[in-house]
């Protein structure tokens, strides 16, 4: 009798320790599985994506958008007539994004701007939103597409040096639109010109073919999730030779609106020639 109590026992204290252990084995891999998703902040979705808050709750990680990325009639090489990898990818552990959710790395494989944009419509849940890449005529439009913002890091761009390189520019799809040239005289040489390349918010899609063609080691433009990539003045803020930015603020005066700093609620006077700490 006393034989079967201890083996009731030793078998009570097993299964209590199998069962700590495999919570603790749950509890490392969902540590885990929360620092991936936590890690996400930089990711870039396809295009029509919700904004990420509501794109990680609609999306239901079914990867046909992937499937429809990789499968276009678009997706050959022109030069090997070979299928190229497709755009977008599906997460997996240790890519430091939700698992299951697509996203893609300009760098490797930038979005190629397909006319038919076919990863929006096979879309079931509505995490890509097919109105937001729809024109007025009821058309898809893959210039209406914010899958994020390039950025030109200047210090690294080789075109800040001086040497000619448009790169970036002639790879734009949207030609003088999203990215133009700015010439500037170049002092160094008193000779030459600077081709410095400009990007505009207000059109780029975010492909990411300028950060695919970029010759330097290290992009030197890059696209970013438009969150992380743009800044923002301040409603208190006025365009007053803007005319609708202007409207904003009714009949009121320039000199009427309501400062919102304290430097800017003295006169120029308590503070111009003193010395001020900034």
């Amino acid at each position: 009798m006393a034989k079967s109590s201890d083996n009731s026992r030793r078998k009570f204290m097993a299964t209590t320790l199998q069962s700590v252990g495999l919570s603790a084995f749950v509890g490392v891999l969902w540590s885990g599985y929360s620092a991936e998703a936590k890690a996400a902040k930089l990711v870039l979705r396809p295009p029509g994506a919700l904004p990420e808050e509501d794109f990680l709750k609609a999306c239901i990680k079914c990867g046909l958008c992937a499937e429809a990325c990789v499968n276009r009639d678009s997706n050959v090489d022109q030069e090997t007539g070979e299928q190229r990898p497709g755009t977008l990818k599906m997460a997996k552990g240790g890519d430091h994004k939700l698992v299951g959710t697509p996203f893609f790395t300009p760098r490797d494989v930038p979005c190629y701007m397909c006319d038919d944009i076919p990863c929006v419509p096979v879309c079931p849940s509505g995490a890509l939103d097919e109105a937001s890449v729809t024109d007025e005529k009821g058309e898809l439009d893959i210039n209406k597409a914010r899958m994020g913002l390039a950025v030109v890091h200047k210090e690294s761009c080789v075109a800040f040096w001086g040497l000619q390189c448009d790169a970036c520019y002639r790879a734009c799809p949207l030609l003088d639109e999203a990215i133009s040239l700015e010439y500037q005289k170049n002092d160094r040489t008193g000779k030459h010109a600077f081709l410095l390349p400009v990007v505009h918010s207000d059109v780029c899609t975010g492909c990411g073919l300028c950060e695919k063609a970029c010759v330097t080691e290290k992009a030197a433009i890059f696209v970013l999730p438009t969150e992380y990539a743009t800044g923002k003045a301040g409603d208190h803020y006025v365009k007053g030779w803007d005319k609708k930015d202007q409207l904003r603020v009714g009949e009121r005066k320039m000199d009427e609106i309501e400062t919102k700093t304290k430097r800017s609620e003295k006169a120029p006077v308590d503070y111009l020639n003193k010395e001020i700490e900034y």
